[in-house]
């Protein structure tokens, strides 16, 4: 039988699974056991790391491995840390915001969803007026960058008045942690959850929780699900550093050598100056060509960026998306409720010359593509 030809790796310009360097790669080359000495160093090591990303204190704060999606993470911490008479607020301007809430509903959590436009940001004072009128919420969640839009939430502010309120704050930070410094203590955040495949530039299969230790002891006895226990996994790693079911060992591999890439690149800031490079030549070059962007620019991240359909009949989305593919880029299509967007992230191992050729590959897909909402100027550069 012939094995049919392994298609070319393509440069992901999307929220993640992202773009990766070789040596990410190439650290999964290596077979290990789930009980090897060397596996469970490195695990102790991803764990450390991981807080000192903050810093986050370790005397206050623990890390917590999970397997899994980003979305199986995020379960994990809302099946678990709330108790059976909790009640959850859900800040939602997004797709994810409301797949936190779907997820609540899934368990049987109580839960009270305050809804926003997706190209609105949650202020602390409409947070405030919310809190101040509803009863008996226990557990505040919101998503720090809600990738459906590219929009980044105020979580610091957020965090003050959600303390005020006495409640526990979850903060799904999956496409902005490891690029954009997040204040664990100032912000009042108790669960912090991010994934491996995202702004730290590993592999899908793992995610992770950077939990306040006083709420996650008082998770103790809640998980409603075995597999995704948050206590459970996190006392499992405290008493002989195991993972209470088989690891994703080679996903683990890989993100130890992504956090050394990261660390030599100079850390967190440095990472999110990169992208917020590749974002600047993206929208400088895209808003060149004519494209608008969906979010006012002081709300932006520059993890992804949504774009607007251009007022073209010639423009379809599915053949301007196969075009591009063809061509070696992949970008992400919308996500909105409202509005004919497409998205373009700006995280992985990319740099503003990457930004470049895709810019040229859009404007010669457009050409191609027949598109007369194209500049004449744009048209002549790609001839």
């Amino acid at each position: 039988m012939k094995v049919p030809p392994i298609s070319p790796s393509r440069l992901l310009f999307t929220p993640g699974p992202l773009t990766t360097s070789a040596t990410v790669k190439e650290a999964m080359l290596r077979d290990l056991g789930s009980l090897d000495s060397d596996f469970l160093a490195s695990v102790r090591s991803i764990r450390t790391r991981l807080l000192d990303l903050g810093p986050y204190p370790p005397e206050d704060y623990e890390c917590v491995l999970m397997q899994g999606s980003g979305t199986f993470v995020v379960e994990s911490v809302i099946s678990s840390a709330i108790p059976r008479d909790g009640k959850l607020l859900v800040l939602v301007n997004g797709a994810y915001g409301r797949r936190i809430a779907q997820t609540a509903r899934v368990h049987g959590i109580a839960l009270d969803v305050f809804e926003v436009a997706e190209n609105r940001k949650f202020t602390p004072e409409l947070i405030a007026e919310y809190l101040a009128s509803a009863a008996g919420i226990t557990h505040v969640a919101v998503v720090h960058c809600e990738t459906t839009s590219g929009i980044l939430n105020q979580v610091e502010e957020i965090g003050h008045v959600v303390r005020d309120a006495g409640a526990v704050y979850i903060v799904d930070a999956m496409s902005s942690f490891g690029a954009v410094p997040i204040d664990m203590a100032g912000s009042h955040i108790d669960f912090l959850i991010s994934s491996a495949n995202k702004c730290i530039e590993g592999v899908p299969g793992f995610g992770f929780i950077l939990a306040n230790r006083r709420a996650l002891r008082s998770a103790k006895g809640h998980a409603r699900t075995l597999s995704l226990d948050l206590y459970g996994q996190w006392a499992a790693m405290e008493a002989d550093g195991h993972f209470r079911f088989t690891p994703p060992i080679h996903t683990i591999l890989a993100f130890e050598q992504a956090l050394n890439e990261l660390e030599e690149e100079g850390g967190v800031r440095a990472r999110g100056e990169r992208y917020r490079q590749n974002h600047i030549a993206l929208c400088r070059g895209m808003k060149a060509i004519g494209f608008e962007v969906y979010l006012a620019e002081e709300d932006q991240s520059f993890i992804i960026t949504s774009f607007r359909y251009p007022p073209d009949p010639a423009f379809q989305f599915a053949d301007f998306y196969s075009r591009l593919w063809s061509l070696g880029f992949a970008i992400y299509p919308g996500k909105l409720s409202h509005e004919s967007c497409f998205r373009i992230g700006t995280i992985g191992r990319i740099t503003s010359t990457d930004i470049e050729a895709l810019l040229e590959a859009i404007r010669r897909v457009l050409r191609e593509m027949g598109v007369q909402w194209v500049s004449e100027d744009v048209a002549e550069r790609t001839a």
